[in-house]
């Protein structure tokens, strides 16, 4: 593996319920091979030497973080998560930005929920952004048939041209600053932010596409947790 002489922290947003997942706790805690799902997630960026802190936000009223030997790590750091995902991700790079400024210019955000990152993907995102010197994030390439459905309705209005589309993964990799200032510029516009990097497009930042592993799901409805489950098993 390519040596890193720079160092990075992470920012994982873990304050979600999970809805979807019709499950009686947040799917973050859910197990997979006897491990819950953020415990595979902080675990492989962690394996990675490019990556020193892992900074998860929960919320305050979470009961199962502490229960969790990571919760005791010293490389990783917990901070209150926020009703949106966009809180929580601010509440980390608050976090960074008050301690940790220097140290780490550079940060990576990624889902509490997609347990099965590689090493070979968070270093070519690494890779890929110090290369262009502009941040950027893990996507795939759109595979299928794309198909617009009419407004409030299950009708197909048109389909979609696929070409130059891609699906937006995590990690997302920017400059701890700026994408802070991008969040907070666009809860300030109440703008619709999605992702780390519709924030930063919206202030006229054109980040890049690393290509990725379309194997790097997140974990949102049941039937991800057995697809998960296989791809882990397939990685050891």
């Amino acid at each position: 593996m390519t040596d890193f002489p720079t160092r990075f922290a992470v920012v994982v947003p873990a304050a979600g319920v999970g809805k979807r997942m019709q499950t009686h706790h947040p799917k973050q805690y859910l197990s997979l091979h006897g491990k819950t799902i953020l415990e595979h997630t902080v675990t492989n960026l962690l394996a990675h030497p490019a990556i020193e802190l892992v900074v998860v936000a929960v919320s305050d009223g979470d009961e199962y973080f502490s229960e969790l030997s990571l919760a005791k790590a010293d490389n990783v750091v917990r901070v209150s998560g926020g009703q949106e995902r966009v809180d929580s991700v601010l509440s980390g790079l608050q976090y960074l930005s008050q301690h940790h400024a220097e140290q780490y210019p550079w940060v990576l955000v990624h889902d509490a929920a997609r347990p099965c990152l590689t090493q070979q993907d968070v270093s070519a995102l690494i890779e890929q952004c110090q290369q262009a010197q502009c941040g950027g994030i893990l996507a795939t390439p759109v595979r299928d048939t794309m198909k617009r459905a009419r407004s409030g309705s299950a009708h197909i209005e048109s389909t979609v041209d696929r070409d130059n589309l891609w699906h937006a993964l995590t990690p997302q990799m920017f400059p701890l600053a700026e994408l802070k200032h991008a969040l907070l510029d666009g809860l300030e516009q109440q703008s619709i932010i999605t992702d780390e990097a519709s924030a930063m497009e919206a202030i006229g930042y054109q980040p890049i596409l690393v290509k990725g592993r379309a194997d790097n799901i997140k974990v949102t409805q049941p039937e991800d947790l057995a697809l998960a489950e296989f791809f882990l098993s397939q990685s050891r």
